[in-house]
């Protein structure tokens, strides 16, 4: 990563994200994309009502082929997590998960509002009873408790090390731990306590969260657990800057036409702008977000300029 601030970030490296980087690229801004192409939702899937492409496709070729031209168009790839986001004056700052912290002139949220559960049972029924899906709004419950984070990816080892500013007890159970070497090692010198190679059999608890039965065949006491399982969500990362989500359900980021966000430089497109959740709209919004987020980009290099 060469350059101290880019024009446009963009979180998410499905098919708004791509689009979002090949527009902006064309708009010859300094362009850097985030994110596992592994992730979207497309990986897995299969299209065959997207106009111009006939037959089945699967998702994740057509997701390495948008890669290949998001980097025959200058956009830089980086296949890592963002962990934290902040606003300096004009400038935002991304820590990622390998330690780095990047700057940005615009951030464009493209990383779709799937959040995984871990199906079993007590999940549902302990909802907002000890059960939380985000570390970032709920930690603050927790104070001198005891808590466990699941996951194997960036979002719950982040959560983990968060929540040792709270909790008295930090467990994180997964199955394999997969992130990058930096953020491995800030985990093992951490006290969190790591119970690796073993899942979430079933929440135990009546009024509220009492514990975890594993399935090595173990029982953890607790008070809460934050199920984690993938990435840093959207949602959390645009609270961290204030973005406003969709007055009814809370669900979405709200926008306008231009993809733009109630915070000056931010957009975002695709699913996390809300229904239908379709390649095609996607497409379309990370189009929209790239050039705005481009043509915004230029006007702040020029004000700098001055």
């Amino acid at each position: 990563m060469v350059n101290p601030i880019y024009d446009v970030v963009i979180i998410g490296a499905g098919p708004a994200g791509i689009q979002a980087a090949i527009h902006a690229s064309r708009k010859k801004t300094d362009v850097l994309l985030l994110g596992r192409i592994e992730n979207s939702a497309l990986n897995g899937a299969h299209v065959e009502n997207y106009a111009f492409v006939e037959g089945v496709q699967a998702g994740r070729d057509l997701l390495a082929a948008g890669h290949r031209q998001v980097a025959q168009f200058g956009s830089r790839i980086a296949p890592l997590d963002v962990l934290k986001i902040a606003q300096d004056g004009e400038i935002f700052r991304l820590e990622l998960e390998s330690g780095e912290e990047i700057k940005g002139r615009t951030v464009i949220f493209a990383m779709g509002v799937s959040k995984k559960k871990l199906n079993v049972p007590g999940e549902n029924e302990l909802l907002g009873r000890g059960v939380s899906y985000c570390v970032d709004c709920d930690a603050n419950f927790y104070r001198g408790a005891t808590v466990t984070v699941v996951g194997d990816r960036s979002a719950a080892v982040d959560g983990a090390l968060t929540l040792l500013g709270y909790a008295a007890k930090v467990y994180l159970v997964s199955q394999k731990l997969n992130v990058s070497q930096e953020l491995l090692t800030r985990l093992r010198q951490s006290p969190v306590e790591v119970l690796e190679g073993t899942g979430i059999k079933a929440i135990a608890g009546e009024k509220a969260v009492t514990g975890l039965h594993l399935t090595s065949g173990d029982m953890v006491q607790t008070d809460g657990v934050f199920i984690e399982l993938g990435s840093k969500g959207a949602l959390e990362l645009a609270t961290q800057l204030g973005v406003m989500l969709d007055s009814e359900h809370f669900k979405h980021i709200d926008t306008n036409r231009k993809q733009e966000t109630n915070i000056p430089g931010v957009y975002a497109a695709g699913d996390i702008v809300g229904y239908p959740y379709q390649i095609a709209k996607a497409v379309g919004e990370g189009c929209v977000a790239g050039m705005e987020a481009a043509t915004y980009a230029r006007r702040q290099k020029q004000k700098e300029s001055a």
